[in-house]
């Protein structure tokens, strides 16, 4: 029988959503990968349980995160249920709809009234919730009509199946746009999740991150390690056994050429230097650039424990984020 730490809130600190009281801690844990139907069930509740134990309230899935879609979630469901439904307003628990889950033209990529809440009803399902605390629209779809997708959000939101709404991969230009459908149907729409560490600053470049600063609301940052990149193990390149080892054209793909090593090298160095990893120093560097949470994801209970150890170490001053800029040659 599974009994929290009754220490787990002590010395936490937790960001407020700019537009909102709902706070999340500075370090979430996202279930994308390793925790569906391809993991091993007594590890992964592991990690979710120790993530709670040392003050990590919000676990953010989505519908189509497996491998198999749907797993992830009923992995967490089986959790939730044997051991942290006790604790369930103690936490914030996010899932997504908008890219492929089904066959046929209704299950597809979409933001369409009927796909996202056959989704959500069946997200339900799967972790035995009776509601969840932030439902995102995963993605951008320029064929359906924003003010569609708007006001199905605002439904939900009234049928009492979330408490709040969210939008996942979107640019700037789409979610001013997207605001204000939201602003039209009283959507507490409050939070962007996007793609964000130092060697993808593409909410930089789109203009998503100014429109979340303009329009008050929240950014929380997936990938924050860029897949693994923003550790120590690349500093001298690819390593046997990596999760990265053999896929030379995946690794043209994402940028990790000869160039983008010696970057990774350089900032493994300073991070040393500060006496913290690569990956610290990332998790550091985006707090440090306003983002109200970082998503991480990780296979290992180790690797848990050394993220959420970035907290204990000394904040970025603009004159060593000025540093890591010059190491990236920006």
């Amino acid at each position: 029988m599974y009994t929290a730490n009754d220490k787990r809130y002590e010395n936490k600190e937790y960001n407020y959503l700019p537009d909102s009281g709902l706070a999340l801690p500075k370090i979430s844990l996202g279930l994308w990968q390793n925790f569906g139907d391809s993991a091993d069930y007594n590890e992964i509740r592991d990690i979710i349980l120790t993530a709670f134990d040392s003050g990590i309230t919000h676990f953010d899935l989505a519908n189509n995160y497996g491998p198999a879609p749907g797993s992830a979630e009923i992995n967490f469901g089986k959790i939730l249920k044997n051991d942290l439904l006790p604790y369930r307003d103690e936490l914030i628990i996010s899932t997504k709809a908008g890219y492929e889950m089904w066959e046929g033209p209704y299950g597809g990529r979409g933001g369409s009234r009927k796909y996202l809440i056959a989704s959500l009803d069946q997200s339900l399902k799967r972790t035995g919730l009776e509601y969840f605390d932030i439902f995102y629209h995963h993605c951008m779809t320029p064929e359906t009509p924003l003010h569609e997708t708007a006001l199905c959000l605002s439904d939900i939101i009234r049928q009492g199946k979330s408490l709040y709404a969210g939008l996942s991969n979107y640019d700037g230009k789409t979610m001013h746009r997207m605001n204000h459908r939201c602003e039209d149907y009283n959507v507490p729409y409050i939070i962007n999740q996007n793609r964000y560490n130092i060697l993808d600053r593409g909410i930089e470049e789109n203009g998503l991150k100014e429109q979340s600063l303009k329009k008050e609301k929240g950014i929380i940052a997936f990938s924050p390690l860029a897949q693994g990149r923003l550790s120590d193990k690349y500093k001298s390149g690819v390593p046997e056994g990596s999760r990265l080892f053999g896929k030379e054209e995946y690794c043209k793909g994402i940028g990790l050429d000869d160039k983008q090593i010696k970057v990774i090298s350089g900032l493994s160095d300073f991070a040393n230097e500060r006496g913290e990893t690569l990956s610290q120093l990332a998790i550091q560097w985006l707090l440090a650039r306003g983002v109200t949470s970082v998503l991480i994801g990780v296979r290992t209970k180790t690797q848990l424990l050394e993220n959420l150890a970035a907290l204990e170490k000394a904040p970025l001053t603009q004159d060593e984020l000025n540093k890591i800029d010059l190491i990236c040659n920006i």
